[in-house]
């Protein structure tokens, strides 16, 4: 569980993150447009997409991409990236079933008609690894299970409570593909139906830092580490808001260590742990002065 030291910083950052959005909504929204292509980028490359950075900008600006890119790459780019907007648009949208099934219908859909907005059917199983997910015959009643236990989790912090219900998500598999893609999404629709700005999960750190996450709830119904993964990152994003709306100078971590007469390496640990007000763009670490 998230411990009372973390959840005071993120009162405060989100307190700090209030009081300086007011009559700043275009510079969110301009932040929120450029941050698409790396959502996009890390969401869909933890599923194995081979498609970099560079190229899913180009692919949803719609310009030329410098080799031959398959059409399921494009259309997983073009997709996400649309899900991703609709959800921008509508931080109040409920969540249910019925909602669940359309985001995945927009995210599957030209790739894989056939099981696009629908859960898994008889004799459509998974695994993940080791772990073999539910027969499809309970996917429905799980996950109308999970949504009511999310929904009346009041008592439980927000982070701990949507850390839960991405891990048991995720270890459902409801769908025959894009379960982690649609997970990930959902993190981002609880955020900001709560205020606070969407997350990022980075692809780079996913075998040590996200996959085993996953195998620690299956084996111990353990959710903390996804709980103590998505505090960090939205320390992060708040951080990363924060220094923009304050009009602060953006400048490269590795510079600013220099500038100060500080170690990178000590500047990075601390930036992993949020102990200062770093934030990734482009997967280069950066910090506002």
């Amino acid at each position: 569980m998230i411990n009372e030291l973390t959840k005071k910083k993120i009162r405060a950052l989100k307190k700090e993150y209030e009081q300086l959005r007011s009559g700043k909504e275009s510079l969110l929204v301009l932040l929120r447009e450029a941050e698409l292509p790396e959502l996009v980028y890390n969401s869909n490359a933890i599923e194995n997409s081979t498609l970099t950075l560079k190229e899913t900008e180009k692919i949803l600006l719609e310009q030329e991409v410098m080799r031959d890119v398959s059409v399921r790459e494009l259309y997983e780019a073009k997709n996400l990236a649309r899900v991703v907007e609709y959800l921008e648009a509508r931080p109040n949208l409920e969540l249910n079933i019925d909602n669940i099934l359309l985001l995945h219908r927009m995210l599957i859909g030209g790739i894989n008609d056939k099981i696009a907005g629908r859960f898994r059917q008889t004799n459509e199983y998974v695994r993940v690894g080791s772990y073999i997910a539910p027969a499809p015959g309970h996917v429905e009643r799980l996950l109308t299970d999970l949504l009511h236990e999310y929904l009346s989790s009041h008592e439980i912090y927000f982070i701990d409570s949507i850390g839960q219900f991405h891990t048991k998500f995720e270890s459902i598999h409801p769908f025959v593909d894009g379960n982690g893609r649609i997970g990930r999404v959902l993190v981002n629709l609880q955020l900001t139906s709560l205020g606070y700005p969407p997350i990022i999960i980075r692809n780079k750190g996913k075998q040590s830092d996200y996959y085993p996450l996953f195998k620690d709830y299956q084996d111990n119904e353990n959710s903390d580490g996804m709980s103590s993964l998505f505090a960090l990152a939205l320390q992060e994003s708040l951080h990363k808001r924060i220094a923009y709306l304050k009009g602060q100078t953006i400048v490269k971590l590795a510079d600013y260590a220099k500038k100060h007469n500080l170690t990178t390496n000590s500047q990075l640990n601390a930036a992993k742990r949020q102990t200062i007000p770093a934030f990734r763009e482009k997967g280069i670490w950066k910090i506002g002065e």
